[in-house]
């Protein structure tokens, strides 16, 4: 395996669509001494969104792409494609974009797109998962970071963490300490594909050259 300390840095470019927490989680973890990525672009289709404002402040370049701008979610990833391209990303993040993405966008970026869902999937795909977990009685709850492929929040999963669900919770409370989760997680899964130990094969994804499980990587937060 290559020494990440004598190879570049893995050049990443993350989309949002709001206020950036994931965002400022791995600005925090790639500008950690020796880090093996490097965020050159965050870019939006929101000119409101927080996030922007929290790359601005890391020195990262951002952009704006609204698509409302465009006639068709086609033509939005193309013109998309163009903007992500321009910084000759090696992974593309995407960190609360909320966009449903096109056949072409994914197929493009195959094997090198990255997502985070606040659930332990396959279960709660979609909106409003921690009202649906309640709903549902369950007694776990959690986040998972996968690989993006056309089925939406589908694709194989790289990491999940686990926090139970207490009997006093509510949406906002869960959603809170699941966040404190993707904070750890996503970074953790950037890191492992910019030191090349990631990647996505034809059965689903790698792990230092091993299969992960269905499930993906069981990361087990600390009490």
């Amino acid at each position: 395996m290559p020494d990440p300390s004598q190879a570049a840095p893995c050049n990443v470019v993350v989309l949002l669509s709001g206020a950036g927490g994931n965002l400022q989680a791995l600005i925090d973890s790639t500008r950690a001494a020796g880090g093996p990525a490097r965020i050159s672009a965050v870019i939006s289709n929101r000119a409101d969104a927080y996030g922007l404002q929290r790359a601005e402040a890391a020195g990262i370049s951002t952009r704006v792409l609204e698509h409302s701008a465009f006639e068709g979610r086609e033509a939005f990833d193309a013109a998309l494609i163009e903007h992500i391209d321009s910084f000759a990303p090696d992974l593309v993040v995407l960190a609360g974009f909320m966009r449903i993405l096109s056949a072409g966008f994914v197929s493009h970026y195959h094997g090198r797109l990255l997502n985070i869902h606040p659930s332990l999937l396959p279960r709660y795909k979609g909106l409003h998962t921690h009202q649906r977990v309640l709903e549902a009685g369950d007694s776990e709850h959690g986040c998972s970071v996968h690989f993006v492929t056309e089925e939406l929040d589908g694709g194989p999963l790289v990491v999940q963490a686990v926090i139970a669900v207490e009997s006093h919770d509510s949406p906002t409370s869960l959603a809170q300490r699941v966040h404190a989760q993707e904070h750890i997680i996503y970074p953790l899964a950037v890191s492992w594909f910019a030191e090349g130990r990631l990647c996505l094969g034809d059965s689903g994804a790698l792990l230092d050259g091993q299969p992960l499980p269905a499930t993906g990587y069981l990361f087990t937060p600390r009490s």
